[in-house]
């Protein structure tokens, strides 16, 4: 004859399993949610970077002004006029069209290399070349919160998202 469990064991041999999915959930929430911010994170350095490298690193590109003069199909073009030695002046360059472009105004500019395409310089164009970054730190922010569960890790990733989209909106 078998003898009866105890009601404490088998309630505490029927937690078990209990307990060990919630971890693996646990985990695997904090394994998906991890991955999840790290690859907006990375989305938003990679779309960032295609202008910022030309606009941070500018030691050898060429650099002027652009005068715009013509606006239309998403793009500004103007005559641009060289201030770094080795610059060639052009009669015509082509400058995303954005807000942070207008026509009849003229622009510090950096050439990209092996054409006629500009990207704004200076503090303006290093604020809004980062502007992809600010959005993908504000999203970020919410999977972390929400995701993670770091509620202070969260508020500091949207106030950096914040004040460096504030920042591009007041300078640009």
């Amino acid at each position: 004859m078998i003898p009866a469990m105890p009601a404490s064991a088998v309630a505490a041999s029927a937690a078990r399993p209990r307990r060990l999915s919630r971890a693996v959930l646990g985990f695997g929430r904090v394994a998906l949610m991890g991955t999840v911010a790290v690859l907006l994170l990375i989305a938003g350095v990679w779309a960032s970077w295609g202008t910022a490298q030309h606009v941070m690193l500018t030691k050898g590109r060429e650099q002027g002004t652009v005068e715009v003069s013509r606006c239309g199909g998403g793009v500004c073009s103007g005559p641009y006029a060289p201030v770094s030695a080795g610059s060639q002046a052009r009669e015509r360059v082509v400058i995303e069209d954005s807000v942070a472009v207008a026509k009849g105004r003229t622009y510090s500019v950096v050439v990209k290399p092996g054409g006629d395409d500009v990207v704004r310089s200076g503090p303006a164009g290093v604020l809004y070349a980062w502007v992809p970054l600010g959005g993908a730190l504000l999203l970020a922010s919410v999977v972390v919160a929400g995701g993670l569960r770091r509620t202070r890790v969260a508020w500091g990733m949207a106030g950096a998202g914040v004040a460096l989209l504030t920042a591009a909106f007041l300078v640009v």
